[in-house]
C-alpha cells in the first residue's frame, strides 16, 4: 500500500500489479463512514474476491472529528444532538429530505478527486466501481448522480436515501446502472426502512439493484463481502 495527496485528500492505494495500485486493472474506489479512521475500509481489498490486478483507492474524509477513534474523519458534519434526541424518543430517522450543509462543498472536492484519479491512474470509467459505507455510501451515490462518467457500478453498504429533492431528478440518467446494496435489519444507526426507501427509489428510476439484507447492525459482515466480490468482478469486466 502507498499513500498520496490527491485533490487535497490523504489517499491510500493498494492492489494492482505491485500492491501499490500499479497496472491498468479495474479500479474500486470506496469511501469510509462518519467517524471512522481514513484507513477503515482498506482491509476490504484483501477480503474481496476480485480479478487479479484490481486496484483499490481509499480517500480520507476532509473533516477531523474531536471524538471517536484516533484519526476519526467525516465527509460532512452530523447533528449529533438530533441523533441523540431521535434515539431517546424512539423515532425512526428519515433522512430522505435532508440536504446536509456540507454536502455541496465535499461534492465539488470529490468530483475533482474523481477526475484526478481517472487521469493519474489511467482508469477506464467503464471498469471503475464507486461506493462506500454509511456516510460514504451516501456521498458515493450523490457523486454518481453528479457526473456523467460511465462508471461500471455503485456500491451502497449500509447507506440510506438522502437529499431526495436533488437526487430524484438526476436518477433517470443512471438507468441500467448496476447497484450493490446491503443493509442489516437490526441497524440502529441508519434504520432498515431508509435502506428500503433507497432501494425502491433506485429501482423505480431504472437502476439495476442487487439487494442483500442480513441479520445484523451497522456493519459489513462476511456474507456481504462474499457477494460483493462477484458483483465487482461482473461490473468491472463486462465491457
Amino acid at each position: 500500500m502507498r499513500e498520496e495527496q490527491i485533490s487535497g485528500l490523504r489517499t491510500r492505494i493498494t492492489g494492482g500489479t505491485d500492491g501499490k495500485g500499479g497496472g491498468r486493472g479495474p479500479l474500486v474506489l470506496l469511501l469510509h463512514g462518519f467517524g471512522a479512521p481514513g484507513d477503515d475500509l482498506v482491509p476490504l481489498a484483501d477480503a474481496l474476491s476480485v480479478p487479479a490486478g484490481t486496484r483499490f483507492v481509499f480517500p480520507e474524509g476532509p473533516l477531523s472529528l474531536s471524538f471517536g477513534p484516533g484519526n476519526a474523519r467525516a465527509w460532512w458534519l452530523i447533528d449529533m444532538a438530533r441523533l441523540a434526541q431521535d434515539r431517546a424518543a424512539g423515532r425512526v430517522r428519515d433522512l430522505s429530505q435532508d440536504i446536509p450543509k456540507g454536502l455541496a462543498p465535499v461534492r465539488e472536492t470529490m468530483l475533482s478527486f474523481l477526475k484526478e484519479i481517472e487521469q493519474r491512474f489511467d482508469a477506464d470509467p467503464k471498469k471503475t466501481v464507486l461506493g462506500g459505507f454509511s456516510q460514504g455510501a451516501m456521498l458515493s451515490c450523490d457523486l454518481m448522480l453528479h457526473t456523467d462518467r460511465p462508471y461500471a457500478g455503485l456500491v451502497q453498504l449500509s447507506g440510506t436515501l438522502l437529499a431526495q429533492p436533488i437526487w430524484g431528478p438526476l436518477l433517470p440518467k443512471r438507468k441500467g446502472l448496476p447497484v450493490f446494496q446491503s443493509h442489516g435489519v437490526q441497524d440502529e444507526i441508519l434504520p432498515y426502512a431508509g435502506a428500503e426507501r433507497l432501494r425502491d427509489t433506485l429501482a423505480h428510476a431504472g437502476l439495476s439493484v442487487e439487494w442483500h439484507n442480513f441479520r445484523g447492525g451497522h456493519e459489513i459482515p462476511r456474507v456481504v463481502l462474499q457477494r460483493l466480490g462477484p458483483f465487482i468482478t461482473k461490473a468491472a469486466t463486462s465491457t
